[in-house]
């Protein structure tokens, strides 16, 4: 087994009556690339929130280079999260800030670095995801999707993160410009070094940028392995699920009227 940089072991999160994490485990070797496939409300969401202490888990242990987050006192969790960088689903990026700002956010507000020469590493790292230093003095609302999320990837690696979290990577984009995203990102981490856990329901995105594929089901992790390995995982939940059948195991909730 592989050294985790990441872990979590037994991690249980229910809202109310509705059990939504119920005993993952799941760990993330030291410079690799986990891609956590599932369908829509099956916990991903949450798990990485958990990592990230957006959401408290109920129980379990969230494991950083052998420290758990959710024992460690706060100064010592406040130093372990800026290991991590995130690209986040929709962009999530401040609309009333240019973009270079956005892209320097971190390293302005988490490392109270000068404006100055955050802009330069800004600048220099929206290079780094094919774009010039005259993007940097847009807005957010100037840009398409596409580059919404190459400005979403170089906040993510702008701190030089340890550990990145993906969150939907290629939603919403057109099958060229999810490659090109993909290819970026396997560029960028590997310059890093970084580990990375993914989570996605883009097959074509996992089988890309992942090393290991596990898959979440109901709260759980169902299956992981290499992902060379997937298509003959012996898993039928996995098996419907990258073969997008409508028939099989997993049983889509329809209202019907």
């Amino acid at each position: 087994m592989e050294e985790a940089k990441l872990k979590l072991t037994d991690v249980h999160k229910r809202f109310g009556s509705k059990v939504v994490l119920n005993g993952i485990d799941l760990a993330v070797p030291k410079g690799k690339s986990v891609v956590v496939i599932g369908g829509s409300g099956t916990g991903k969401s949450v798990m990485l929130k958990s990592v990230l202490g957006i959401v408290k888990p109920d129980s379990g242990a969230i494991e950083v280079d052998g420290e758990d987050m959710l024992r460690v006192p706060a100064k010592r969790k406040e130093e372990l999260l800026k290991k991590f960088g995130m690209l986040f689903q929709g962009g999530a990026l401040f609309d009333s800030l240019p973009v270079w700002e956005n892209v320097g956010f971190g390293l302005i507000q988490g490392q109270n670095m000068r404006r100055k020469e955050a802009k330069e590493i800004a600048i220099d790292t929206l290079a780094k995801v094919g774009m010039g230093a005259e993007v940097g003095e847009l807005y957010p609302a100037e840009l398409s999707g596409g580059m919404q999320k190459r400005v979403g990837l170089a906040r993510a690696i702008a701190t030089e993160p340890e550990i990145i979290f993906f969150d939907e990577p290629t939603t919403g984009l057109d099958p060229i410009m999810a490659d090109v995203i993909n290819d970026l990102i396997i560029e960028r981490v590997q310059d890093l070094g970084a580990t990375t856990l993914s989570i996605t329901h883009d097959m074509a995105s996992a089988r890309k940028i992942a090393d290991y594929i596990a898959m979440i089901y109901k709260g759980e992790i169902i299956w992981y392995g290499k992902k060379e390995d997937v298509d003959h995982s012996g898993n039928e939940y996995v098996d419907q699920f990258i073969h997008g059948r409508a028939e099989g195991p997993i049983q889509m909730e329809i209202l019907k009227p």
